[in-house]
């Protein structure tokens, strides 16, 4: 239940608080005095997005605070769910700043707004002549059948289904779409990649192929000059380590004449080792190379496939083609595996269908045992609003897709007229009959419904006399399960409050200010009278309000 409103700095208000209580609140005011502005501040409170049009004081912050009793609603699951404190009094604030930013709280707690909607909708349902209109919206009918069916839980369980469904259907028609183009695809990395994988392609592989391709090309070269190196060293005419080998054993001859200052038999004996060894390998070298065509061809073909392969994967190493050799390889796997991806998707789609069309099924059925009672008490409900001849009938179409709340649409059938075979609500129902069609459903809701608070913004527009008086009767009862706030124009509706707010505005020198106050019995008779009458009080209107009020 809403206990109190307090605003301030927004539109024309520079600050109002309103308490509230349990049963039928009427609101009244004349044309422009403010009401629409009192509901506009509590939309605020329920998630509703402002901007800096709504400041009065534009160098200030509007300020918009409401206090809610929900202790006896089931609401602690949502303060759970959202990491909030739950208090039975649960305090919303709302600020509007000068530079436009908007910041909540629900509980001196920040909030985001998609949060204070969340817990709107198990606060407060604002009814107004707009959504009236929507009473020809399929979807809207649908709630309004399930609200009072009552069978959330089933709703929710077949949701969370219908949104992992969704989810994978999705992923389904995307995998099809990439299976369609993968094919087209497959042929072309598979040659690519066996094309790269028969090369066999070793890291390193280029570097000591080039190597050797450049020592065989020039092999002629090579062993002419490690044969002059070997005769110089070791060759008949020239012999160097035998003149080395005789100087060596000249020296040592007079070694100990020489004393240990001059080692020189030391370092020419090692001169003598080295070079000896040096010998040793230009020999062994220069035997084995030799001349061979046969691999001198096979490197030059080896290298040339790897130069083509480069040249056509436009990179420059051995390195690079391996690495674009395991990217095509992983190419080719993941289009293979869209085929098994596809299959498990659609098993789980299969399985998935089966569950949501049990799910639907039971819904439906659910909808379909309280279609009569709810078309049997809105015709009963529109007869005493003045439709006599009023036929109502709630129409279950299946359909063939999952839909968001089942597999059906419903369809609101209407006529006020005997003989006349019921069409769509959109089509034949005038805007008075919406009115009280309206007013019938949120009644019928209101009995199932666990909402604490209802709000009617001039849902009698259109009706007067002894129509607006059973309106009138309609929402009394309607206040007895709940708090109900009712802005009217409609003196008849007004009487049946049991508590009577005026909203009006003042002026003063610099601004025009919205104030609203609760009535006092003479005030109360005084504000009927007037809406019965107009400004000019009567004897008249003054009695004829309080026949008004003792009816009441």
């Amino acid at each position: 239940m809403l206990q109190s409103l307090y605003i301030q700095n927004y539109a024309l208000i520079n600050e109002l608080e309103i308490d509230l209580k349990n049963g039928l609140n009427i609101i009244t005011g004349e044309t422009g005095a403010g009401k629409s502005i009192l509901l506009g501040a509590l939309s605020l409170i329920l998630g509703q997005r402002a901007d800096t049009t709504v400041l009065k004081d534009k160098s200030k912050k509007c300020f918009v605070e409401a206090k809610f009793l929900i202790n006896k609603f089931e609401t602690k699951e949502f303060f759970r769910i959202n990491e909030l404190d739950y208090e039975d009094i649960t305090i919303i604030r709302r600020e509007i700043t000068d530079t436009g930013k908007s910041r909540a709280f629900i509980n001196d707690t920040p909030v985001n707004i998609s949060v204070l909607k969340d817990l709107g909708s198990y606060l407060v349902d604002i009814h107004s002549q707009h959504e009236t209109l929507l009473l020809g919206d399929n979807h809207f009918q649908l709630n309004l059948i399930d609200s009072y069916v009552n069978h959330k839980d089933v709703l929710d369980d077949y949701y969370k289904s219908f949104v992992e469904y969704k989810k994978l259907s999705d992923e389904y028609q995307q995998l099809i779409l990439n299976s369609e183009k993968a094919k087209a695809d497959f042929d072309y990395y598979s040659f690519q990649y066996n094309q790269l994988e028969s090369a066999k392609l070793k890291q390193g592989e280029q570097d000591e192929l080039e190597e050797e391709l450049e020592k065989l090309s020039h092999i002629e070269e090579i062993k002419l000059n490690l044969t002059n190196s070997s005769q110089l060293l070791t060759g008949e005419n020239i012999d160097i380590l035998s003149n080395l080998k005789q100087v060596k054993s000249s020296i040592q001859n007079i070694s100990k004449f020489l004393g240990e200052k001059e080692n020189i038999f030391a370092r020419i004996e090692s001169t003598y080792i080295e070079l000896n060894d040096i010998a040793s390998e230009i020999e062994n070298l220069n035997i084995t190379l030799d001349h061979n065509p046969e691999r001198l061809e096979s490197i030059k073909s080896r290298l040339d496939q790897i130069y083509s392969l480069q040249q056509k994967h436009k990179c420059k190493s051995v390195d690079e083609l391996l690495i674009i050799e395991n990217d095509l390889q992983d190419k080719i796997n993941s289009i293979s595996s869209i085929d098994f991806r596809i299959e498990l998707i659609k098993k789980q789609l299969d399985n998935l269908s089966e569950l949501l069309n049990a799910k639907a099924a039971e819904i439906s059925l659910n909808r379909k045992k309280s279609v009569p009672s709810v078309e049997k008490k809105i015709v009963e409900m529109l007869q005493q609003l003045g439709i006599p001849n009023a036929q109502f009938i709630v129409d279950q179409i299946p359909t063939e897709e999952f839909l968001s709340n089942g597999k059906e649409i419903i369809r609101f059938m209407f006529s006020a007229n005997k003989n006349v075979k019921p069409e769509e609500l959109s089509k034949i129902a005038s805007g008075g009959e919406m009115s009280r069609l309206m007013l019938s459903l949120k009644s019928l809701m209101a009995e199932s419904s666990t909402l604490p608070t209802i709000i009617f913004d001039e849902i009698d527009s259109g009706t007067s006399g002894e129509i607006a008086d059973k309106m009138g009767i309609i929402v009394k009862k309607m206040a007895k399960n709940m708090q109900v706030i009712h802005i009217t124009h409609l003196p008849q509706i007004a009487s049946k409050g049991d508590f009577h707010f005026l909203v009006y505005k003042r002026d003063n020198e610099e601004t025009t200010n919205t104030y609203i106050k609760l009535l006092n019995k003479e005030e109360r008779i005084n504000e009927i009278a007037k809406m019965l009458s107009g400004e000019s009080l009567t004897n008249a209107a003054i009695q004829n309000a309080k026949v008004l009020l003792g009816e009441a």
